[in-house]
C-alpha cells in the first residue's frame, strides 16, 4: 500500500495539478494535523482516495455546514478510533500538549486517557488478525523522539508507551516544523519507524 502523508504546511505543488502527476498511484492519504480544510478537500478530490486524519493544535474546530469543515465524503477523523483499510489497521490521536486554552490541546494525563481508549481495539486486533496495529497517526510526536524542550512541542509520554507496548509498524506525526537540514525526521524505536510528516512524506507499507 502506498501512503501519502501531509502535515502542518501547505505545499504549492500539492495544491496544483502536479499532485496527480507525482502521486497518482497513492492508495491512501494521511493528514497529521494543522492543515486547512480546502487543502484536504483538494487532495481528496484530486487523488480520489480516502484520507485519514487527526486535528492539530492549530486546527479550527469544525462546525457542521461552515467553511471550516471539509466537504469531501472521503475524509475520516482517526481520533481515538481504529480503522481497517485494505488489510491494514490505522489508529490516531489528535492534538498537542496544552499550552493555552486552544482547541485540540491536552495535558499528559488527557493524552493517556486518549491512548487508553484505543487499547480494547488494539487487543482485539491481536486476537483476530495477529498484530496490534500497522500505523499510528498523531499530531504531536512521542516523548523523547523528534520532540523539543518547550511545552508546546514536548512529546507525549502515552505515545511512547503505546510504541513500546504495541509496536506498530509506523508512527506518523507532525507538529515539529523542519527548518534545518540536520533535523532528524525519521527514527527507529523498537520495531516502529517514527516519521515526521511535516510538509509531506511518501511511504509504502
Amino acid at each position: 500500500m502506498k501512503i501519502f502523508a501531509v502535515s502542518d504546511v501547505v505545499e504549492d505543488w500539492i495544491y496544483s495539478p502536479k499532485l496527480r502527476q507525482v502521486v497518482s498511484d497513492t492508495d491512501l492519504v494521511i493528514g497529521c494535523g494543522d492543515l486547512p480544510p480546502y487543502y484536504l478537500d483538494y487532495i481528496i478530490s484530486s487523488l480520489d482516495v480516502p484520507l485519514f486524519h487527526v486535528h492539530g493544535n492549530h486546527s479550527i474546530p469544525e462546525t457542521k455546514g461552515d467553511h471550516n469543515t471539509p466537504s469531501s465524503s472521503g475524509l475520516t477523523d482517526l481520533h481515538c478510533k481504529m480503522i481497517q483499510y485494505k488489510g491494514y489497521t490505522f489508529a490516531g490521536v489528535e492534538g498537542s500538549l496544552q499550552y493555552n486554552n486552544g482547541s485540540y490541546q491536552y495535558s499528559q494525563t488527557g493524552m493517556w486517557l486518549n491512548v487508553f481508549r484505543l487499547v480494547p481495539a488494539l487487543l482485539k486486533n491481536r486476537f483476530t488478525i495477529g498484530k496490534y496495529l500497522n500505523v499510528f497517526v498523531t499530531h504531536a510526536p512521542p516523548w523523547g523522539i523528534h520532540d523539543q524542550s518547550d511545552l508546546t512541542h514536548q512529546g507525549i509520554k502515552a505515545f511512547r508507551w503505546l510504541l513500546t507496548r504495541f509496536q506498530p509498524d509506523y508512527h506518523l506525526h507532525g507538529h515539529i516544523h523542519v527548518y534545518r537540514p540536520d533535523m532528524v525526521i525519521e527514527s527507529t524505536f523498537g520495531k516502529t519507524r517514527v516519521m515526521n510528516a511535516y510538509g509531506y512524506r511518501k511511504l509504502e507499507i
